[in-house]
């Protein structure tokens, strides 16, 4: 039990780093920004995501009891990774064109996470479905404020 608090832990860090560099950015900068049509409201934001990364904590729980630290899981490990270098990029840099860069990268290692958990946790595999959706979503978010105020 105490791997699963360790894994939804490491994933719930990855999401507060992120969203108190948005946090910081938010009054000023991104308050200026033209925002692009289906924006959610600032606070359906942090639910949604607290909910994500406990999926994804779990997803990687269950698929570490099966397989132990294999190379299923390094791919686990670097979607996260990428998923924390984005708020900085799109918040911290202000660079939508970086932090679209960098989400085209993390759906990319999303979807191949999907598909080398299916074979070992169909569950596992299920609840990464969910932040698939919700990147994809981002993503247009992020193509829309890029497009938006810098072309």
């Amino acid at each position: 039990m105490l791997a699963l608090v360790g894994f939804v832990g490491l994933c719930l860090l990855v999401g507060a780093v992120g969203g108190t560099i948005s946090a910081h950015s938010a009054p000023r900068w991104y308050a200026t920004l033209i925002a692009p049509p289906g924006t959610p409201p600032k606070w359906l934001l942090a639910p949604v995501w607290t909910a994500v990364y406990v999926m994804i904590g779990v997803a990687g729980w269950l698929v570490w009891r099966r397989s132990g630290t294999s190379r299923v899981l390094r791919l686990w490990g670097w979607q996260l990774a990428a998923n924390a270098l984005w708020a900085p990029a799109f918040f911290g840099a202000h660079s939508p064109a970086l932090a679209v860069a960098i989400m085209a990268v993390m759906l990319v290692l999303i979807g191949l996470t999907i598909r080398a958990f299916r074979p070992i946790h169909r569950t596992a595999a299920a609840l990464m479905a969910p932040y698939l959706a919700w990147c994809l979503y981002a993503a247009y978010l992020n193509v829309g404020f890029l497009l938006l105020n810098y072309t």
